[in-house]
């Protein structure tokens, strides 16, 4: 049984890697190669951070049984208060990013405290919570775009890394990742575990290397790694650690797969249920930051139908709306596709509302599937 959920998740992971491919094929094809330039795959890369980061949270939300429809108009309102204390009352970029992100911490506690100690559905809360952080965005802004953010604020989203940099990270990103499966691998053998190929463990770390030696190539040959990107990666890489390697993480899936079975192994539920939410605040508040940089203002519509998206990734990206199952990595490449759709229909030039029927189809063929493979 162990071996055949475990083919189960690769099959569907490999799929989603296919998936992403076959759209980069297609696409290219459509626009003459423009999709895959140098200076696009900059742009998508910028495009897919601020739902990649929500996507991340969104993630151990789902996992947990939960959902939240507040994140868009969190990162709207986080996002607006940037914006406030720099512009109208000069802050500097440290002290703004800094307060953005406490506030969403209290916000996100908040609506877990309802959630997990209150038990009102999380539906309710987020929905109220969606309402709510877009009215005082409204309110303190005064319907304004506040603009501009200092130099230092908008290196966060417009600025890019050095080549050197990008191709150092690269290097440390390919030692770990060897490192990590020898690890891996002596770790199985000493609990005599079974054991993959040694080229399938190795092949996988090699073909992953490669991969982002040729994206950080491709990015290099623009401007360098756009920093929205390093942000997001850097957060996934801290999120991917906290899922599968600490005792937190694998409450969250515990709670996911059977709350009441966790609540009699002695787990604090209701504290851990709190505490994604506080992490989903916190990362709506950088997802904020970023879109503000970015955008170089802070506008009352930021945000708008982010929840969804970040939802449709999430999602897309394996995770079930039931609970208990989903990764990181999957979201990640859940939020690229929708990323990538966008703006591969975009340079097309299709009609925007054809974009929303697509990704719509997409969001419920990814449920279909997933519904579909719980029966078998």
């Amino acid at each position: 049984m162990k071996n055949k959920l475990s083919f189960k998740m690769d099959v569907r992971a490999y799929t989603l890697i296919f998936a992403l491919i076959a759209i980069f094929v297609i696409f290219a094809l459509m626009t003459n190669g423009d999709f895959v330039s140098s200076r696009n795959l900059a742009n998508l890369s910028r495009q897919m951070t601020v739902i990649g980061l929500l996507a991340v949270g969104m993630t151990l939300i789902i996992v947990a049984g939960h959902i939240d429809l507040s994140v868009g108009s969190l990162l709207g309102l986080t996002g607006g208060i940037a914006a406030i204390l720099q512009v109208w009352y000069g802050w500097s970029t440290f002290p703004v990013i800094v307060v953005t992100i406490l506030a969403g911490i209290l916000l996100g506690m908040w609506q877990g405290w309802w959630v997990a100690y209150k038990g009102v559905p999380a539906f309710i809360v987020t929905l109220g919570g969606m309402m709510i952080f877009r009215g005082i965005l409204l309110g303190i802004s005064g319907g304004q775009t506040i603009a501009p953010m200092n130099d230092s604020f908008r290196v966060i989203g417009q600025a890019y890394l050095p080549y050197v940099i990008g191709y150092a990270l690269v290097a440390a990103f390919i030692i770990f990742t060897f490192i990590s499966a020898f690890k891996k691998r002596q770790k199985r053998k000493k609990l005599d575990l079974a054991l993959n190929s040694v080229y399938v463990d190795y092949g996988i770390a090699a073909a992953s290397s490669l991969a982002i030696l040729f994206l950080v190539y491709m990015l290099s040959r623009y401007q360098g790694v756009p920093v929205p990107l390093l942000i997001l990666l850097v957060v996934a890489a801290v999120f991917i650690f906290i899922s599968k390697n600490t005792t937190f993480g694998r409450h969250i899936y515990a709670i996911g797969g059977n709350s009441e079975a966790a609540k009699l192994s002695g787990i604090n539920s209701k504290r851990n249920v709190m505490s994604v939410f506080i992490l989903m605040g916190g990362l709506a508040a950088i997802g904020g930051i970023v879109l503000t940089s970015r955008l170089n203002a802070g506008t009352v519509g930021a945000g708008q139908m982010y929840e969804l998206d970040a939802i449709a990734a999430v999602v897309i990206g394996g995770t079930s709306l039931m609970g208990g199952v989903g990764t990181i990595v999957g979201s990640i490449l859940g939020a690229l596709i929708m990323a990538s759709i966008d703006n591969g229909m975009s340079m097309m030039n299709v009609a925007p509302f054809w974009q929303y029927i697509v990704k719509g189809l997409i969001l419920i063929l990814a449920v279909y599937l997933d519904i579909s493979s719980k029966k078998k």
